[in-house]
């Protein structure tokens, strides 16, 4: 599954808590105040990863490390385990391209502290999205700070996207039944959830579209959309709720609302005021452009 790298790391760290009932929740970190954090050493020099080494060691908030002493290492290293912190000397051969080239791993990516003699490589290297900066030769305290600032922050972006992602999390999780009971004309049938396509608001009333038939309740937009939220149903416009897993495309307009086509081919525009909620049509998103960047 895609989000269980970000669901299971974050729970190792304190960020989120399995609970009961498939709910997960966000907690504090209950590790006894301890940071846990893994560490990976990319440096050549033997001197330099021995010094790093006892720093870390004797830092009670780093849970392990481990040393690569090239570029081709630390990928290996990279590709196969998971790390918080990477401690890199981005003047050893490739260096730059390691730095360049973290984007492409699968999983949560590591906050990178820069450790080396050269300050030359400073612009390259917070263009590549390095978060400290450490000039050889260095002190425990300026590597310990750095280490903590490196860890914080990654932890902060985390928390972020595990906050985002919290709706699709429940809805995975949730251990509900899959029906929603429907009483109209004195009796109550059932329908899944997952097989309503839209639902739009009429006067009092709220018709629930399905590929084949629709239902009309006398119920508010607003409650239909809180009940309806852990089936992935987006809100698109006020009175018009879609569900994600039939929509095939959406497309920008020059007013600056979206076209979103459904798999039957209706098609439906979403205002302004509700585009941000196109993001929760997909775990993640890949290509270039600004699409959806405002």
């Amino acid at each position: 599954m895609i989000l269980q790298p970000l669901v299971e790391n974050a729970i190792r760290h304190g960020i989120a808590s399995s609970r009961e009932e498939g709910w997960i929740e966000m907690a504090a970190n209950a590790s006894n105040g301890m940071l846990n954090m893994r560490v990976l050493i990319v440096d050549n020099e033997p001197l330099a990863r021995a010094a790093l080494a006892k720093i870390l060691t004797a830092n009670p908030d780093v849970e392990s490390f481990d040393s690569a002493n090239d570029a081709i290492e630390a990928q290996e290293r990279l590709s196969r385990d998971s790390y918080d912190v990477v401690l890199l000397d981005i003047s050893i051969p490739s260096g730059l391209e390691l730095l360049g080239r973290l984007k492409q791993n699968e999983g949560p990516l590591p906050s990178v502290v820069i450790v080396t003699a050269h300050a030359q490589y400073a612009v390259a290297a917070f263009e590549r999205h390095a978060v400290d900066y450490v000039l050889k030769p260095f002190s425990a305290e300026r590597v310990n700070q750095s280490l903590d600032f490196a860890y914080r922050k990654r932890a902060t972006e985390r928390t972020a996207k595990l906050i985002e992602l919290m709706p699709y999390l429940r809805m995975l999780t949730q251990q509900n039944s899959s029906k929603i009971g429907i009483k109209s004309n004195g009796r109550i049938h059932f329908i899944d959830p997952h097989d309503v396509v839209v639902v739009q608001a009429e006067g009092n009333y709220v018709l629930l579209e399905r590929e084949t038939g629709s239902d009309l309740l006398r119920e508010s937009i607003s409650t239909i959309a809180e009940k309806l939220k852990g089936y992935g149903f987006v809100r698109i416009r006020r009175s018009l709720l879609v569900n994600a897993s039939f929509v095939q495309e959406i497309r920008p307009c020059p007013t600056g609302e979206y076209q979103l086509r459904v798999r039957d081919g209706r098609e439906y525009t979403v205002t302004r005021t509700y585009k941000k909620n196109l993001r929760g049509l997909a775990a993640f998103w890949i290509g270039t452009g600004t699409f959806l960047t405002d």
